[in-house]
């Protein structure tokens, strides 16, 4: 099941361009990492793949989104039921709820009571923790595995795709480093991956290809290890000093360009 983004257009009230003819694929079975820094577009790209935009006033003004070589739609739960999963920022859980009802929350779409159960306990396995808590309510639960839940309730869809809103977002360098673990993980067990990141250095160790936004148009292009040494990556993602990048036209790094 291949994503594929072209050319997409989004703004928000008519008026706020959020993106600018952005273009990606995710292949099936894959992780691909989109950096950049607040305001560049990151949320509202998954936020038009997830059909959520609306709520937020945002609309699509041009290009297409297809999965599986067919139209994605923009309805949010028929998109969930196509196999695609949204994980939002901000670790967004039901904090009343106890760890075992977020989790059947998120399976509610999911009809297949086999595939369900297959679901929780993928989830015991990745998470053991949350099984260990499933009768503590979210809220009480630390920021590591409030991600966790989050993450686990979006696999309880048992999506084809499954996208990652700022995973690390908050979260101490140990916890982060367990984040990016898991994603590796899940990606392992069959599930393509989009993630969205400002950690570059947990993005681009996990993903195998990735893509630099700047202003919602994307500026930088290619296989992950070759945006990790490029010194306009290095600079403003990784924390070593280079001269200051040329925004422009998207460059293509590598392997792209054979």
């Amino acid at each position: 099941m291949t994503l594929t983004v072209d050319d997409l257009h989004v703004s928000y009230g008519g008026a706020v361009r959020a993106l600018r003819g952005i273009s990606l694929t995710v292949p099936d079975g894959g992780i691909v990492a989109v950096l950049g820094s607040n305001g560049a577009g990151k949320s509202t790209l998954l936020r038009a793949i997830s059909g959520t935009l609306r709520r937020l006033g945002g609309r699509v003004d041009q290009g297409s989104i297809t999965f599986d070589d067919q139209p994605l739609g923009r309805d949010p739960a028929n998109i969930v039921r196509r196999g695609i999963a949204h994980v939002p920022e901000g670790r967004r859980i039901f904090g009343r709820l106890t760890v075992d009802e977020n989790l059947r929350a998120g399976g509610l779409g999911n009809r297949d009571r086999a595939a369900k159960a297959t679901a929780r306990e993928r989830i015991n396995d990745l998470f053991p923790v949350l099984a260990e808590r499933r009768t503590q309510r979210g809220a009480l639960l630390s920021g590591g595995e409030q991600q966790m839940l989050a993450i686990g309730r979006a696999l309880m869809a048992a999506p084809k795709l499954l996208l990652l809103d700022e995973p690390s977002l908050g979260l101490a360098p140990k916890i982060i480093g367990q984040i990016g673990e898991i994603v590796t993980e899940i990606n392992r067990q069959g599930t393509a991956v989009l993630l969205i990141e400002q950690n570059a250095t947990m993005a681009l160790r996990v993903a195998s290809e990735a893509h630099v936004l700047d202003v919602g148009k994307v500026s930088l292009s290619g296989a992950a290890d070759d945006l990790a040494g490029n010194d306009d990556v290095r600079r403003l993602y990784l924390g070593h000093a280079s001269e200051r990048p040329t925004v422009g036209e998207p460059k293509t790094l590598s392997r792209w360009s054979e």
